[in-house]
């Protein structure tokens, strides 16, 4: 059984096969899907995959940093809102992104600080967008600093120092795709780290695993990512998969999902 922790089911990359591709990550063993949200937009194409695949689909509520901007927090009272109304798996995907544009950056700092103490209020862990921003991700959940505050740094592509930081933070490692490209490094990262703070995610429609570098990605390739991991370790691909899907479960609070 495998766990997709990150993964954009309700993109308009699907809206031609949305049934007939979580129904191949099914068949590849992957029984549940976690959705991260993006905007206001993003909600209900959401909502609509955890109506029509329950114990599989679980939305998250947040406001990514790509789309923080002058008026945020305008958008922070519909997350507000959202997650007074309702529970939710996790709050995000919210986070810091310096690969873009760097504009908005202390927006974005401020609302990933907001989020985060609804997140410690409701006691549901965060999901970290951390693109070229891991270091100030970092310090700020140390400046924050309090023990209940959990979560995954979403697409980790750190390095040793990073990931050790993180797993002493109490926080997750979220690898995907990019674990597979030749020149990551990644694998070097993985080879000297345990797996006990490690999940699986595939961040789908984007960052595709080898072979389907550049090619739209899906949630079926979770097993590629559990593969090379399996390599990397010299592990049956069967242990990869039970430990990580025990991390997610433990991290998000997950019941096991239905049968496959």
């Amino acid at each position: 059984m495998l766990i997709d922790t990150h993964t954009h089911l309700y993109a308009k990359a699907f809206n031609n096969d949305r049934d007939e591709m979580i129904q191949r990550a099914i068949q590849q063993g992957v029984s549940q899907f976690l959705l991260p949200n993006i905007d206001e937009d993003s909600i209900a194409g959401m909502l609509e995959l955890e109506s029509k695949y329950p114990g599989r689909c679980f939305p998250m509520m947040g406001l990514h940093p790509c789309s923080v901007g002058e008026d945020y927090q305008k958008d922070l009272a519909w997350v507000k809102r959202w997650i007074d109304q309702r529970d939710f798996i996790a709050i995000g995907e919210i986070g810091v992104d310096l690969y873009w544009d760097k504009t908005y950056v202390e927006e974005q700092k401020a609302a990933f600080i907001q989020q985060s103490e609804w997140a410690i209020e409701k006691d549901r862990p965060i999901v970290i967008h951390s693109r070229e921003s891991i270091d100030m991700l970092i310090d700020l959940v140390r400046q924050i600093d309090d023990p209940k505050l959990r979560g995954v740094f979403h697409c980790f592509t750190g390095d040793k120092r990073q990931a050790e930081e993180i797993m002493e933070l109490g926080f997750y490692l979220g690898i995907g795709g990019v674990l597979t490209f030749k020149n990551s490094g990644l694998d070097k990262t993985l080879a000297e780290i345990s797996l006990d703070r490690v999940i699986l995610e595939t961040d789908a429609p984007y960052l595709a695993p080898v072979p389907y570098r550049g090619k739209r990605n899906e949630s079926a390739y979770v097993s590629l990512v559990a593969d090379k991991i399996a390599s990397i370790k010299q592990l049956p691909i069967e242990e990869v998969a039970s430990i990580t899907s025990l991390n997610a479960q433990t991290l998000f609070q997950l019941a096991p999902g239905p049968e496959l």
